[in-house]
């Protein structure tokens, strides 16, 4: 918190309607809250804020609009309301003194538990029967087990712990995998022999230069015929084109995607209709009330930041994600 006796200014980057604007009504007579609606409210009133809130997550107003002046013009503190952060790894940021934190451990559960629906919802070919049943088809199948099958999950974060923890609990055999070895988790290098033997391939990894198309023809090929892909990271860790080609020419069973290159996914795109594919609108993390807790969060980071006591969730700006575990 800076050192003088004003209020702090919190300016909230809205997202657009018809989301609700985040409740920050206990924050009364704390901080003084105002609202930016574009890049251009944006660039107007930042050199004003103490701290930025990105409640709207998918914008590029922040890179947009972001000083280029002085230190003293730019917040002291952005928080984003979300796990990912690689809107906000641009340059002017990356290497400012502002304290950049995340929304971790608001979506770990959610998106664990959307990842082990999507597997069940596979291996038991639920969106067959569900077309079948609209066509009025009666057409007994055989489905597979999930138990002792072996899944891989790439991206060690809370949430990629999160889904391994739900895929043992329907009798998984998983490994985890991050950017280095350490207890429980495999390091990249042993990638390749473990997406070779996987049933199941999920990605959870956070977005940087490092893991940027990270899943292409490569690493679909390496897969099994019979693994299945499921992305629940950002989309630009799939090369989208390179997954069309693995699914229409047998490469892998399936794959489930709840991230895209471009969102909305434009109704002219393939994917909607690619044989074996489970499309979903980004919406893995996001169940009922997801928004409450993201302001309950922030306000729990704002009062810890006013008192000059250490804050959580602090991204390391040259990697694009919070360290440790």
């Amino acid at each position: 918190m800076r050192n003088d006796l004003r209020t702090p200014t919190v300016l909230v980057l809205d997202a657009p309607s018809p989301a609700p604007a985040p409740r920050l009504g206990s924050l009364t007579g704390r901080a003084r809250v105002e609202h930016a609606q574009d890049a251009d409210e944006l660039r107007e009133r930042l050199p004003d804020a103490d701290v930025l809130l990105v409640w709207d997550f998918l914008s590029d107003a922040v890179r947009e609009a972001w000083p280029a002046a002085a230190p003293g013009a730019r917040p002291e503190w952005v928080h984003t309301a979300s796990a990912g952060v690689d809107r906000l790894m641009f340059p002017e940021l990356v290497d400012s003194d502002t304290v950049l934190t995340n929304a971790r451990g608001v979506f770990d559960r959610p998106i664990a538990e959307y990842v082990a629906a999507l597997v069940l919802a596979m291996a038991k070919d639920l969106p067959r029967t569900l077309a079948l049943q609209a066509e009025r088809t009666w057409r007994h199948r055989e489905s597979q087990r999930v138990a002792r099958t072996r899944a891989c999950v790439v991206g060690s974060g809370p949430i990629g712990r999160a889904i391994v923890k739900q895929l043992k609990a329907i009798g998984m055999i998983t490994a985890l995998v991050g950017r280095e070895a350490r207890t429980g988790v495999h390091g990249q290098d042993e990638l390749d022999r473990l997406l070779a033997r996987a049933d199941w391939v999920v990605c959870a990894a956070p977005l940087t230069d490092a893991t940027r198309g990270m899943f292409d023809a490569r690493r679909f090929g390496v897969m099994q015929p019979s693994a299945r892909f499921i992305n629940v990271g950002r989309g630009q860790l799939v090369v989208e084109d390179d997954l069309l080609d693995a699914l229409n020419k047998r490469w892998i069973t399936g794959a489930a995607l709840d991230v895209f290159e471009h969102e909305p996914l434009p109704p002219d795109s393939p994917l909607w209709t690619t044989p074996g594919l489970i499309v979903s609108p980004h919406m893995s993390g996001d169940t009922v009330g997801w928004r409450d807790e993201l302001g309950l969060q922030f306000v729990e980071l704002y009062e810890a930041w006013a008192a000059g006591r250490p804050l959580t969730n602090v991204v390391d700006k040259k990697r694009g994600y919070v360290p440790g575990n």
